[in-house]
Order: structure tokens, then sequence, then C-alpha cells
């Protein structure tokens, strides 16, 4: 082992820290992506690498306070003779790629294909320069051959010129400075931030909420917690202006210590909410309950024991009331509280936000404009000379008869479940009539139990369909299958719904086109006691016909040749 002389190695080291004070090189920006262009006359530049200094070890012509790093930043390159996507390695030359400047001659003569044979410019001009790489495998050795080009766009809209070039680069970012050092780390030091401008440099504020702004309140913005990452809530969620949400996200929480912010209706209704973005109008948010009004003194903290949290906040549902001029004009929001224990951890918590416009009353749609699986049917009668009157609960326009576990009719008369698109239900109950029980009597009995008290006369073709178009409709069919006796019950109620796909292949929506009701009767056998059994069935039939690919006429050509076109011929 060869021994080193101390004063050798000190004068190494005093050569390296001079280096380090002087810093690293940088070359021109630029210089290292000109292209090698191999059987030609041109002769790529060379990159200067000479290091400037001055007396005091900093940089020639550098900003004072700026550091060394920061004051260089890369100059965007848009000449396509020195793009090359494909040079991924540092000082080194990439396998197969034609536009690598580090690549040498025999370099080239053992590369089989050129990975990007071609490096365009600007897509948005009209005349695009393209640079050309491949290789002459014909000569000996083989060698890349390289042209520049200008090619023609096809499209009809493109830029014919360009007045500012560095319009199609990306905008640079700001060098930080000592001068703005404070006003950038105010700006992107905390967990997100925004890109769009400033307000203060120029632009006016908005008079009125628009679509998906955060709704402002006194000090802050209206909370919505949602869940980010995984399913644990988080607060710090804006409530953006018409944006309905319904979201379920769950909390960890210590039963020793309830007294967090988030278990409280005070975290979520105690700021009140700005009227317009930037204003001193403030609307108050209204707590309800079931009975009415809740006053949030009575519950600002949560009574609690070592082992239980009471008056935990499980539900939260805003509804918001705003004008057509953008403005919230009120604010209210329920909850639901309830009673945690050790084993009830962690904690589900439901959060629900509406937008309600200024003396319009929402009605819920079924489709639009077609049915949607799993939602009910619309259905409504057709007084005279007048459109469709409808009931006001959706759920219970159009019912059928609902089981139970008692199977008893008679018991359960008056509980209907909805009919659903889509699904197919069966269900039934059972009554028993005594021997002096008349005809007449068991017949209506049963047939309020299938039939209920309100059975409409039309349904809605699409899910949206307003009651003033009549035509938009469809009447319901009534069947009715007895025999030869004089004392018949029903037994049965058989609903058909027949629909079909309409419109495009690509989106087709549900119509239907038909509804029949059936009702089957059943001979009574007086003077004996007997128990029958009533049924009722639900039916969607599908009744589409196989799509037929249609094609367009072709076209004709109508063309007008003025009257001396075939002068002197004709």
């Amino acid at each position: 082992m060869a021994a080193v002389r101390p004063g050798v190695f000190y004068q190494g080291m005093l050569s390296l820290v001079w280096l380090l004070a002087v810093g690293p090189f940088t070359p021109q920006a630029g210089s290292s992506h000109h292209a090698l262009v191999e059987g030609s006359n041109v002769t790529p530049p060379v990159a200067p690498s000479t290091v400037s200094s001055t007396s005091g070890g900093g940089r020639r012509g550098q900003t004072p306070g700026v550091s060394s790093r920061a004051a260089t930043l890369p100059s965007p390159v848009t000449d396509v003779a020195k793009l090359c996507v494909c040079n991924l390695l540092v000082a080194q030359c990439d396998v197969n790629c034609c536009c690598d400047p580090d690549c040498s001659a025999e370099d080239f003569s053992v590369f089989s294909t050129c990975s990007v044979p071609l490096v365009r410019g600007a897509s948005e001009l009209c005349s695009q320069e393209v640079a050309i790489y491949s290789l002459n495998t014909t000569a000996v050795p083989p060698r890349r051959v390289f042209s520049l080009v200008n090619q023609v766009n096809p499209n009809i809209f493109c830029i014919y010129s360009i007045n500012y070039r560095p319009g199609l680069s990306f905008i640079s970012p700001v060098i930080p400075t000592e001068s703005n050092f404070d006003g950038l780390v105010k700006e992107f030091s905390g967990n997100s931030f925004s890109t769009a401008p400033d307000a203060s440099a120029g632009a006016s504020n908005p008079a009125r909420y628009e679509y998906g702004a955060p709704i402002q309140t006194k000090d802050s913005f209206l909370r919505f917690p949602v869940p980010l990452v995984s399913s644990q809530c988080t607060d710090n969620n804006p409530a953006g202006f018409l944006v309905n949400q319904d979201v379920t996200c769950s909390r960890s929480i210590n039963v020793e210590n309830c007294n967090i912010p988030a278990l409280s209706t005070t975290f979520y209704a105690s700021e009140p909410i700005v009227q317009v973005p930037n204003s001193n109008n403030m609307i108050n948010i209204t707590v309800q309950n079931l009975n009415g009004i809740l006053d949030l003194n009575s519950s600002n903290g949560i009574p609690n024991t070592s082992q239980v949290c009471r008056n935990v906040v499980l539900g939260v549902s805003y509804l918001i009331l705003y004008s057509d001029a953008g403005e919230i004009i009120n604010a209210s929001v329920s909850f639901i509280l309830g009673t945690i224990t050790r084993t009830t951890i962690p904690i589900q918590q439901k959060f629900q936000i509406r937008f309600t416009q200024q003396n319009r009353t929402p009605v819920p749609v079924s489709g639009n404009p077609g049915y949607v699986v799993g939602l009910p049917l619309v259905a409504g009668f057709h007084p005279f000379a007048s459109g469709i009157t409808q009931s006001t609960n959706r759920y219970g326009q159009f019912t059928v008869l609902k089981s139970y576990s008692n199977q008893d009719c008679l018991a359960i008369e008056g509980n209907r479940t909805p009919v659903i698109f889509g699904y197919n239900t069966v269900s039934g109950c059972k009554i028993r009539y005594s021997p002096d029980s008349t005809c007449l009597v068991i017949a209506e009995a049963i047939k309020n139990v299938l039939m209920g008290q309100n059975f409409p006369e039309y349904v809605a073709s699409f899910g949206n369909s307003q009651t003033r178009n009549v035509l938009d409709w469809v009447p319901i069919t009534f069947l009715n299958t007895t025999g030869k006796d004089a004392c018949q019950i029903p037994l049965s109620l058989d609903i058909d719904v027949k629909w079909i796909k309409y419109g495009s292949l690509v989106n087709p929506q549900a119509k239907i086109i038909n509804v029949t009701a059936q009702l089957t009767y059943k001979s009574l056998q007086a003077g004996t006691a007997q128990t029958v059994q009533v049924l009722s069935s639900v039916t969607f039939t599908d009744a589409s016909a196989p799509a037929q690919p249609g094609y367009k006429a072709q076209p004709t050509i109508n063309a007008k040749l003025p009257f001396d076109f075939f002068y002197p011929f004709v």
C-alpha cells in the first residue's frame, strides 16, 4: 500500500475546498442538445464549459442575495434539431436513440433502428418543422441519416404565424429572492394552494356564488368532512356551491375524552355563512330537530362519563336555499345525535348537503328521460279535461300488496310496497272467511287488499314525463278473468309492464309502452269455512326489437353548370 505524504494530502483538500467555493460549472443553455448529422457538412457547435469567477469567490454577474443554484434556469428548447425525448442517460449514449448528441458514428453503426424517428415542433402551427432520423443500413459501416423538413398541418384550424414564441411553452417559475421569498412562502407553504391568479392582481371579485365555489363563513369556509385517502374523516374540506353530496366517513376517538370539536353541533353551525363572496352580509345557520329549532347553547358541551359519550353527532344534513342571483338566502342543518361506548369505536358519521332554489319546488323523477332501474314507477290519474294528477308521495303512486310474516290479509290491509322499475316481485297473504260471510263482502275485501285504495289509471312512459303532456302517459289496461258462476272472488292481481330500449344504441333509454293489470277470479263455495291464498305479482318484460343497422342514402350531386360550359361543342 502506497503512503501519502501529509503535505500532498492537505494540498489536495485545499484544492477541493476551492472548487466547492467556486461552485459547479454550468454550460450554456441548450449546448448539449445539438444533434450530429452523419454524412453531411453540418457540424454541431462546441459547448463552452468555462467557469467564470470573481475575486470575491462568487459568480460574475450574480445578483447579491440570490443563490447560484436558483439564479440559473434552463431555457425552453423549441428547436426540433435540439429536442431529443429518448436521451435519458447523462453523458452517455442511449441505445437506438438517433437524436442523442452523446452518440458517436461508431455508436450509430451498431444501432438496429431509431426509437424516435420523427421529432415535430408545435402541433398548432400550420407549417411544422420536423426532424427525421433514420439509419442507412446499406452503407459500410451503417450510419445515421438526419434531415430537417417542413410539413403542412392538415388541420384546417391552425396557427399561420406566431408573434410570441414563449407562448408555446409553460410559464417559467419565479426565482426566489430576498425580496419575494416571504410572499412565496405565504402562497405555497400550506397543505394546498390554488393555481388561479390572485384577485388583488386586477381581477374583480365576483358578487355572486358560482358553481363549485367554496361557501364562505365569517372566518373561514363551511366545513363538509369527507374521507381523503382512507375512510377517516377530513374536516378541512369546503362545501362547494350547488354541489350536492352524500358521504360517510369514520372517526377513531377515545371515550375517556369526548370533547372533540367534530363531535359537537357547534362545530358545524356556529359560524354564519356569507351571503355573497367577500361581503359583510351574514346568514345564520338554523339548527333544527324533530321538535323544531334547537338552541346551540343547550348542546355546546358533550356530557360524558369515563365509558360513555352522549350527544355525539352521528349525522349532519345541510339544506341551503339560494336565489337566481347566486345569493344564499337561508341555511339550515339537522343532526342525528347518539351515544357511543367502547364497543362502537370507530364511529361512522354521515354528511349530506342539498341546495334548493328559491320559489322552486323540487320534483324528483325516476329517470332523465328513460327509467332507471331501482326507482319507482311514476303513475297518476287523468280527470276529465285536465292533466295528470299525482300523489305527492312518489313511493305511493303505484303500489302492490306487501308480504308479512303473519300472512293475514286483513291485518296488513293498507301496508303497500311501491312498484320498482326492473324488479319482478311476488307477494301474498291469506284470508279466512266464515260460512255465513256473503260473497259480495268477501270479494270487496280481497279486491281492496290487492289493489289498495287508490289504484292508478296512467303510468308515465318516461321517468321524467310531464303531467301536462297526457299523450306521454300510458293507460293501465284492466283484464278480468271470471267464470260463469254468480259468486266469484278475486284471488290474484298480475301486473305486466312492457318496456323497450329507446334512442341510441350507445345510450339507450327505457320507455314503458304498455301496462296491464289482470284480476283472476275463483268461484266461492258458500256455506263452508275456508282459507284463501291471495297473490300479487309484478313482471317487467323487455319488448325491444333487435337493432337493425341503418345506412344513410348516398348523396346526390346537384351540379349547376353555366349555359355555355360545353361551348363550342354543343
